[in-house]
């Protein structure tokens, strides 16, 4: 067998957690699941298939039956099953592939090796709650409540003494103490007024971020949480907007800092120099008189949370009258929270309380509402806290937007890079986008990886428009609506709005320009490729094959047993040609035409043929995947071996 790196991407095995490969996708424990391996035929003469399990870290082999082929003559896909009982709340396999010649080589969630595995790149059964249904069909609209509309209200409300008003169409300011305190006066209701935009572009889930008081345009310095900001419009202003919101068919889930508050909350008040409070077990301090104390990355506006307090835990996460299941109950009614700096919540020092207060704040949500959904801020490798106990997906940069700017942005200078000190963008091919998306999202389950973010930018970053050409908008957005998680839209992003930094990015949006030329076309780009993304369930839930990863091209397909959607991203002219077996291609030779985008698919007898002639994103909608039928009927088993 030649090694893995030097075989074109469509002779490798694939399996993912998809359903034509996983027969449950919400299994219990104790279920028997059936999972499938696809092989094409001229991969070699395989002789045996073996998954090997980890229940109770005790390594496991059971052989797996082949169920059939599917093609014509040697071409085609030879499929072999093999059934697992769950046994674990998270439950890892692997396959042993033997071939005629001898070798033998191992399939797991990171790809093809020639070599043993590690554990953590397993595939992943998981028994844990699912996610609701509607996760991973989702396409988010972040918010920035300050910057995104002002009703007639708005301007009746005085500014508060922290802020430093600005009219709608003045420059953000970029220096303290105007980063945080410059004050645009946006509120709920202007984002209520403006709902008309968010169906336009065919976004279904509305993520606000913080709407609690705060002094800070951001308000992730919360002063409380018992009621929403009055310069948003209180509470009645969010009532409003969650119930025209869901009127229209739109989810809207809120953000809480489950890691800290701000120095003017209401219990670091109560606490702050006073030891016989009860809220002064809500924090770290450091000293008796408690004067000083601990804070996020040492900014003293940021008191930590110190979560081994029962106290805090009751009145914050825990049960019906907690403030995390509050705002999901009527009236407020919101579908699910972000939780801001959840890779550090409940974690310092020798204190890791992290699961606890996931797994708590998620089972609080479960009994108050389990058609929620629970996303956490991890920005780099998130993998190891997303196994499915707490978290549905993750808000992070590694495994999509760091790789997606690395390939199709500039190179260009940049204090940093998403955390990173380079010193500049990398220039990365499309192969090193493929391995740095495959390393980082190897580690998630399956199901976990479709509600991860998958944003070009959001409001603590650079826009990607900053730092990048007009034509690789199209590509980087198929990208975000096409591979596997929620596609993300930062409010602005549809305007071509730049930004050079978080809070410069935090531009108010600029209504008057919707009708430009320039904008107007931007906007129908991003409704054409979401509307993409909802026309093909492929596109949501579908599995994924990568067929073609070159320097400046990469083809792959999303599909199910109903559909598969082929894909073109390309950020130069790119000529590629699949031999025809790969595909349900179908109707002889000739033209297939696109869904969406500009480039040619044409079939011959030496294959597929897919030319763009410049930087682009097109889709192909196919036929569905036949998967031969099985005839070993699965009878439920007990743990007995």
């Amino acid at each position: 067998m030649r090694p893995a790196h030097l075989l074109p991407h469509y002779l490798l095995p694939h399996h993912d957690g998809s359903p034509l490969y996983v027969s449950t996708q919400a299994p219990m424990l104790g279920d028997t699941v059936t999972v499938r391996l696809r092989i094409p035929l001229t991969f070699g003469d395989v002789t045996m298939v073996r998954t090997r399990s980890n229940p109770d870290r005790e390594p496991r082999f059971d052989e797996a039956r082949p169920i059939g082929s599917t093609g014509a003559g040697d071409d085609g896909y030879a499929w072999w099953a093999a059934d697992l009982v769950v046994e674990n709340p998270v439950h890892g396999y692997r396959f042993l592939l033997s071939l005629a010649d001898g070798s033998h080589c191992w399939l797991n969630a990171s790809g093809l090796h020639d070599i043993e595995t590690l554990d953590a790149e397993d595939f992943k059964l998981v028994a844990h709650p699912a996610p609701p249904d509607w996760a991973a069909t989702s396409v988010m609209y972040q918010v920035f409540p300050d910057r995104f509309a002002r009703s007639a209200a708005a301007g009746q409300r005085q500014a508060p003494d922290w802020a430093m008003p600005a009219e709608w169409d003045d420059a953000v300011d970029q220096l303290p103490p105007g980063r945080s305190h410059q004050f645009y006066g946006g509120d709920l209701d202007g984002i209520t007024e403006h709902l008309d935009h968010l169906e336009r572009l065919g976004v279904t889930l509305l993520y606000l971020t913080p709407v609690f008081p705060g002094r800070s345009n951001h308000r992730y310095d919360a002063s409380g949480f018992a009621e929403v900001d009055p310069l948003l419009g209180g509470d009645p202003a969010l009532i409003r907007l969650v119930e025209a919101a869901h009127a229209r068919g739109l989810q809207v889930i809120g953000d809480l800092t489950a890691n800290h508050s701000g120095d003017g909350h209401e219990w670091f008040q109560a606490a702050h120099h006073t030891p016989d409070a009860p809220e002064s077990s809500f924090y770290y301090w450091l000293d008796p008189e408690q004067h000083d104390y601990m804070s996020w990355l040492g900014v003293p506006a940021l008191p930590k949370f110190n979560w081994t307090s029962p106290e805090l835990r009751r009145r914050f996460i825990d049960g019906p009258d907690s403030v995390a299941a509050r705002w999901l109950k009527p009236p407020f009614n919101l579908d699910g929270w972000r939780i801001d700096v959840a890779n550090m919540t409940g974690r310092l020092g020798d204190d890791d309380l992290n699961a606890e207060v996931r797994q708590t704040i998620r089972r609080t949500m479960i009994d108050v509402n389990p058609d929620t959904i629970l996303l956490g801020e991890f920005t780099n490798d998130a993998s190891g806290d997303f196994q499915g106990d707490a978290w549905h997906g993750a808000m992070t940069y590694a495994n999509f937007t760091r790789p997606l700017w690395s390939w199709l942005a500039r190179p260009d200078p940049v204090s940093s890079f998403f955390g990173l000190p380079l010193g500049s963008i990398p220039a990365h091919t499309g192969e090193q986008f493929h391995r740095a998306h495959t390393r980082f999202a190897a580690g998630f389950p399956w199901r976990t990886r479709l509600a991860t973010m998958n944003a070009l930018d959001t409001h603590d970053t650079a826009r990607f428009r900053t730092h990048a050409d007009a034509e690789a908008v199209p590509v980087a957005v198929g990208l975000s609506v096409t591979l596997p998680g929620i596609p993300v839209v930062f409010a602005g992003d549809e305007f071509g709005l730049v930004g050079v930094d978080g809070e410069h990015s935090r531009t108010p949006m600029p209504w008057g320009s919707a009708a430009e030329p320039a904008v107007a076309a931007t906007i129908d780009l991003y409704a054409e490729l979401i509307g993409l993304r909802r026309s093909h369930e492929a596109l949501s839930t579908g599995g994924l094959r990568w067929f073609h990863v070159g320097d400046d091209a990469l083809v792959y397909v999303r599909e199910s047993e109903q559909e598969t959607v082929l894909l073109l991203a390309a950020r130069a002219a790119a000529d590629v040609t699949l031999p025809g077996w790969v595909l349900p291609v179908g109707g002889g030779a000739g033209a297939v035409p696109p869904e969406v985008g500009t480039a040619v698919a044409t079939v011959s007898d030496a294959g597929l043929r897919l030319v763009a002639t410049g930087a682009s994103f097109t889709a192909w909608v196919l036929p569905g995947v036949t998967i031969p039928p099985d005839a070993h009927l699965v009878s439920p088993r007990g743990l007995a071996r």
